[in-house]
């Protein structure tokens, strides 16, 4: 079937952001997003980690949105009913931070409002930024079902919450206990182990004198935090310790508070550490705590909830924490008591949302037994049933889950999933529902209930995610379509946040893990490889860049800067270097639309473009469709080994090499000689091009659109055009290997130009003894004379090998030899004058470093390196020298 194709109405250059403003709303009008459901055929399904609606979308939003993109669309091209369900989340304690420094501005707390009001201001919050957050990700061309996005806090997650609370209680995996928890004095709230982030920190090591009540003696005992020491209960030793085999057992007493202190011996002490004596403050200290539960030693809480010293502190009460270390530290020293005080570095424990410093405290929590649950998500990873991507993070994955602890999920914040719990004032028992509300007492009746003021930390509904999102706990179609879901794609920063806990949750209420494969994407850093953030000033704000640059230049560029679970530096050159990518297609499709424009075009019944017949393809055309047949194996089999980045590169080797700088400079030779060859270069610049577009189009999304519909091609977008497969029929081992062998021909000839000044333009002579590619030659020579600027009447074929030719340069490329005659490309005269300057010049140098590299004095009293500089550089001059003598010899006058 032929086709006439008109001429192309490409702009000169490409402009990205006129080139994006427009398909994403086509897109989505035409429902390419929605999935169908099709019993038949099993879906793909990504659920996307929910961007916490407290502000902009960051780099490592634009990350997951590059990767998800390119997975939903690669295998939606592949045939699969594909769902990327979009959500955002509530971001409890970064959620309630954000809006109470709003607040702060008006002169209010939320406590001026009530919880109610305040929850008002929190929701009008949510909703404004949650649009925000939406538009953004569709300029980043994200092809999420819209239809189906959630958010943490509606109705049907907010239900599967509940409902999934009450279960775990009800089979007593939900507890509430009073146990050593962090917190955050400034946030008010418990925090997971998660929550916390450990810095190293510089700080001082304080030697406290503790005496024995009998008076035999003393303790020296080591710590980073000496006002803790109001809250000592204990003395510890390792039982191995033969400095303390005499005092345990023994009374210690508390300096200042005269406190008696039990002496004990436990493994968990590092001999190592300050005198191998620790005071023990079971409060305050999650090891001090076990070793208090070892030995029944009781555990003394002398922190209030923001902070400041209690009652329990003795005369200290109400000094915040800095405050009481500095009188601390100074009664010590006024009894006697402080030894020294020594520099030291150790790790403290920060709130990872506000970044105040986490103090552990005794308090009555939430929690959730973790043995049970952790048993079987071990289990699906050790079996294979969930593969990670890269797999050393399974390790990491099984050494938490192997060591967790129980699993703190109340907060005490107003925003949130609050607790499902209930508690009676007359009869004083507990009542749990997957209620929003409860009126009365499960137990007596009674109307005064109370809910649980606390709310569920974050991460306990968005281990729900994968579900919930989905409809349960209701059986809906779209749960027992979806579920379980392809691939969760995320940062190796949540592995534990988030990965580990939706996967014993899903095994927990569905049966099954909610994903069969984990992939862990790097962190982007700042092209000096440091984390972005606004007090470094060093942040790269993704919708700055698209604006400037393009999405697709963007998206292409995070693609292709790491593999799996590697970090990455980000720099905007590398983003403008992505769009000099998309402009040399831009150029590279007019130059075609040029070519093909109201030429008749063969097609298929579809309207995709056809390859020529074989026997009418030139060799640079059989390369070029066999290239093309390779590069569709390769890209499909790296991206099913989630090689994205590999892919990336290949294909843009592929299209900027192989494609722009080799077949399309080629084809204008073809196209030049008109007839069955220009007829037979327009059809595999037609086929490659449209086949690449569909390959590129999971990466460049816009451009690759804007593009296709330009070019003939079946069906009305790029997006649901068939992945291309590779065609057996166009595999050619000849034509890659003899098309290739005169690529190198070329690229010799081209370098031997360069290094001896020919002028771009002028085309010279060749002599060529071709070996065993004669056939090369012949059948390729007006593409080797064109690519290689060798003048029409220019190439000499040679049956055999001269002896000794005359003022030429030597080029070997395999078995085949090619002489370039100087004379017509140089001035031989004024070539051989230049040589002799530049070797006097040269002799010079070598003569000065000899002379250096002879003095004594020079080599015994000059810093190493600069004689080993001076060493190199006679090296590389020697070196020089002898290849400008040997090109004088070849122009040497006979």
């Amino acid at each position: 079937m032929a086709q006439t194709t008109p001429a192309g109405d490409l702009a000169p250059a490409y402009q990205p952001q006129e080139v994006e403003s427009h398909w994403y709303d086509w897109w989505e009008s035409k429902g390419y997003f929605t999935p169908t459901i099709d019993p038949q055929r099993k879906p793909f399904v990504i659920i996307m980690p929910p961007p916490n609606v407290t502000g902009e979308l960051h780099m490592g939003h634009a990350l997951f949105v590059a990767v998800e993109d390119l997975l939903i669309r690669w295998r939606r091209m592949q045939g699969y009913p594909t769902l990327w369900l979009p959500g955002a989340d509530h971001a409890g304690i970064a959620g309630q931070w954000v809006v109470e420094r709003e607040l702060l501005k008006e002169g209010l707390t939320r406590h001026d409002l009530g919880r109610e009001k305040f929850l008002e201001r929190v929701w009008d919050w949510m909703n404004r930024y949650r649009g925000r957050i939406r538009e953004q990700l569709r300029i980043l061309g994200a092809s999420c079902d819209w239809t189906r996005f959630r958010f943490t806090m509606d109705p049907g997650p907010s239900r599967a919450v509940r409902t999934a609370f009450k279960r775990l209680y009800d089979k007593g995996l939900i507890y509430r206990g009073e146990r050593l928890i962090n917190w955050c004095p400034r946030c008010m709230t418990a925090l997971s182990d998660l929550e916390v982030e450990h810095e190293e920190t510089d700080g001082q090591l304080y030697y406290l004198r503790y005496p024995l009540e009998d008076g035999s003696g003393a303790l020296v005992v080591a710590t980073t935090r000496p006002e803790t020491m109001l809250g000592d209960t204990g003395v510890a030793v390792h039982p191995d310790d033969p400095r303390y085999h005499d005092v345990i057992g023994k009374t210690a007493v508390l300096p200042i508070l005269g406190r008696r202190l039990r002496i004990v011996a436990d493994a968990a002490v590092d001999p190592e550490f300050g005198t191998g004596a620790v005071k023990v403050t079971p409060a305050h200290d999650f090891t001090d705590f076990e070793i208090g539960q070892r030995h029944g030693l009781p555990a003394v809480n002398i922190l209030n909830e923001d902070g400041t010293l209690n009652a329990e502190a003795g005369p200290f009460a109400g000094l915040t924490i800095a405050e009481a270390r500095q009188h601390v530290v100074a009664r010590l020293e006024q009894e006697g008591a402080l030894v020294k005080v020594e520099p030291h570095r150790y790790s403290l424990g920060h709130c990872q949302r506000c970044g105040a410093v986490v103090e552990p405290l005794i308090s009555k929590q939430w929690f959730v037994k973790m043995a049970p649950l952790a048993g079987p998500a071990i289990e699906v990873a050790k079996n294979g049933t969930v593969r990670f991507i890269p797999e050393r993070f399974v390790n990491v994955y099984l050494h938490w889950l192997e060591n967790v602890r129980d699993w703190c999920i109340s907060r005490q914040l107003w925003w949130g999933h609050r607790i499902p719990v209930w508690y009676c004032s007359d009869c004083g028992q507990v009542s749990v529902t997957d209620q929003e509300t409860l009126e009365r007492c499960q137990h007596c009746g009674s109307t005064q209930i109370e809910q649980d003021p606390d709310v569920l930390d974050t991460w306990f509904s968005s281990g729900l995610w994968p579900f919930s999102t989905l409809g349960w706990p209701d059986d809906t179609e779209d749960l027992r379509y979806f579920y379980p879901s392809s691939v969760m794609e995320t940062g190796y920063d949540i592995l534990f946040f988030w990965v580990a806990r939706m996967i014993f949750l899903g095994l927990e209420f569905m049966g099954t893990p909610p994903f069969h494969t984990v992939y862990l994407h790097g962190t982007v850093r700042d092209e000096r490889g440091e984390r972005m953030s606004k007090t470094k000033g060093n942040v790269i704000d993704p919708t700055e860049i698209t604006a400037q640059y393009g999405s697709d230049a963007l998206r292409f560029t995070l693609l292709t800067m790491a593999g799996p679970g590697s970090d990455m530096k980000l720099s905007v050159q590398r983003v403008e270097a992505s769009r000099n990518f998309g402009n040399k297609i831009w150029n590279a499709t007019r130059f075609v639309l040029r070519a093909l424009n109201n030429a008749p075009l063969e097609v298929d019944a579809d309207g995709n473009p056809t390859p020529p017949a074989h026997e009418a393809a030139s060799l640079a055309d059989r390369w070029m469709l066999s290239r093309l047949q390779r590069t569709i194996e390769t890209i499909t089999d790296q991206l099913e080994r989630y090689q994205f980045h590999e892919a990336g590169h290949h294909l843009h080797e592929f299209i900027w090499s192989e494609f722009c700088d080799w077949y399309i400079e080629a084809s204008k030779v073809a196209l030049n000689q008109g007839g069955a060859s220009a007829q037979a270069a327009r059809q595999t610049l037609a086929v490659v091009l449209e086949r690449t577009l569909r390959l590129l189009h999971p990466f460049m999304p816009f451009l690759t659109e804007e593009l296709w519909q330009r070019l003939p091609h079946a069906g009305e977008s790029i997006m649901v055009a068939p992945w291309p497969t590779p065609d057996a029929q166009w595999i050619d081992d000849e034509a890659e290997g003899e098309f290739g062998f005169l690529i190198d021909v070329i690229r010799a000839i081209r370098n031997a130009r360069a290094e001896a000044g020919v002028e771009p333009a002028r085309w010279i002579q060749a002599m060529i003894y071709p070996g065993s590619h004669g056939h090369a030659f012949k059948t390729a020579e007006p593409v080797l004379r064109f690519l290689a600027r060798l003048a029409d009447d220019g190439i000499q074929y040679l049956d055999a090998l001269p002896e000794n030719p005359e003022h030429v340069i030597t080029l070997v490329v395999d078995d085949a030899v090619v002489y370039l005659p100087l004379r017509g490309m140089v001035d031989l005269a004024a070539e051989r004058a230049r040589l002799d300057r530049e070797i006097a010049e040269v002799q010079a140098e070598i003569e000065r470093a000899r002379q250096l590299l002879a003095n004594d004095q020079f080599v015994q009293r000059a810093p190493a390196h600069v004689v080993e500089r001076q060493r190199a550089k006679l090296a590389d001059a020697e070196e020089r020298l002898a290849l400008l003598l040997s090109q004088r010899a070849a122009l040497q006058e006979k």
